[in-house]
């Protein structure tokens, strides 16, 4: 019994110092101390042993199983040791390297647009209001003065989901929506994504913003949207810039017109920009019709009002002297990081 213990002992120790890693370690400790293993089997086997002999073996066992664990405890010590070290080097940092840059975002030229108008027209009183994207008939069309046999509902201009609900052509049902609502007065800008169906070009495109503004009180004249108007473009495109209001026809408004600024590049000299003429057209505009005012709630014999309807991306592009609106939309890199 002596001889088998210190064999198990010696061959123990000699598997547990070749062991290259933990999970070489782990199957000597269950090939010796295992319910299956060899110094267990012995233990088993006491039972032949004679009994003034067994506390003698008893105790030998118990110390062949002590040997075998520290060593087992030792080797695992130095292995892991080892891999730590290992570990560390793979990971060591080089403070002297230089530091990796990383790229920051940054607003888009049509967010930057907007949060300029947006500034000028809260400096002027004005609340911002948003309504949903996808709006009924009634709201886009009705209320604003467009009938069912208007050209403007033909299918070819307008994504229709169903007879009666579409994708909105412009920001004015948010108007509507806040005119229905019967609290006075009303000063608001409404920017928001609209929907048309025009081919893709430098100019055009499905899917654009507007910012459109109303006005609604007693007492609103065409001269206060004269006023607001050259406000907004001393604002936004530089104090020197004058505007020209040229008659329009809008079904929503009347009477209706077309604004121009003066050209902010050549100061009206004319240039490419203002294709010589020394004027750029910037929006539409007109004192609120006396039907849509009625069609939604309010007595035109009291109230009047003006709106007016600003394509973001066209003042975006004016703005920044960018001359083809898909730019806009590509996400080339070189084109933002410009800004």
């Amino acid at each position: 019994m002596k001889e088998k213990l210190k064999a198990i002992r010696q061959e123990a120790i000699a598997k547990i110092e070749e062991a290259k890693d933990l999970e070489a370690l782990n199957e000597i400790k269950v090939s010796v101390l295992g319910k299956k293993g060899a110094l267990t089997q012995v233990l088993k086997s006491m039972k032949d042993v004679a009994p003034e002999e067994r506390p003698r073996v008893g105790q030998m066992v118990n110390d062949t199983r002590t040997a075998i664990e520290e060593q087992l405890e030792k080797v695992q010590k130095e292995i892991a040791k080892r891999l730590r070290e290992e570990k560390m080097k793979k990971e060591v940092i080089d403070v002297t390297l230089p530091g990796k840059r990383h790229m920051k975002g940054h607003r888009h030229p049509n967010q930057i647009a907007l949060e300029d108008l947006e500034r000028v027209f809260i400096g002027m009183g004005y609340e911002i209001v948003e309504g949903p994207e996808v709006e009924y008939d009634h709201y886009n069309f009705e209320l604003l003065n467009i009938p069912a046999n208007h050209p403007a509902k033909d299918e070819q201009d307008t994504f229709y989901i169903t007879k009666d609900i579409l994708l909105r052509t412009q920001t004015s049902p948010v108007q509507a929506r806040v005119m229905e609502t019967g609290r006075m007065p009303i000063r608001i800008i409404a920017p928001g994504r609209v929907f048309r169906s025009d081919e893709v070009d430098a100019t055009h495109s499905p899917s654009f913003h507007q910012v459109e503004g109303l006005v609604v009180d007693k007492n609103i004249t065409f001269a206060d949207l004269k006023g607001t108007l050259e406000q907004f473009a001393r604002e936004f495109f530089g104090p020197e810039t004058k505007i020209k209001l040229r008659p329009h026809h809008f079904p929503f408004t009347e009477p209706s017109a077309e604004v121009d600024v003066s050209c902010f590049k050549c100061g009206g000299k004319g240039c490419r920009m203002c294709k010589g003429s020394g004027w750029i057209e910037i929006l539409g505009c007109g004192m609120v019709h006396p039907k849509v005012l009625k069609d939604c709630g309010i007595d035109p014999e009291e109230y009047s009002g003006f709106a007016f309807g600003i394509g973001l991306e066209r003042v975006a592009l004016l703005k920044y002297e960018i001359d083809d609106m898909r730019l806009l939309y590509e996400n080339d890199m070189r084109f933002l990081r410009q800004f």
